[in-house]
């Protein structure tokens, strides 16, 4: 049973637990959300270099293409 002195229950603002429960789910929903967009700037840079790499490769093999064909053609004219 309650102890008798404590005052009334209804001096205080009520526990409102729906609240705190929406507020700790937005705060929730806010932390992932900063680290989603953390690991997609993340993703982001990565896909960025793998394009350079790419890039740098395509330019090699078309780079080599044109140095075999100047061979193949100063060959010819050496005939």
């Amino acid at each position: 049973m309650r102890e008798a002195g404590g005052g009334s229950r209804f001096l205080y603002e009520s526990f409102d637990a729906a609240a705190a429960r929406i507020e700790a789910n937005e705060r929730v929903a806010q932390e992932r959300w900063a680290a989603l967009e953390f690991r997609l700037g993340q993703i982001d840079a990565a896909l960025e270099r793998l394009e350079k790499r790419i890039w740098v490769g395509v330019y090699g093999l078309a780079c080599f293409l044109l140095a075999q064909m100047a061979e193949a053609v100063i060959a010819a004219a050496m005939r």
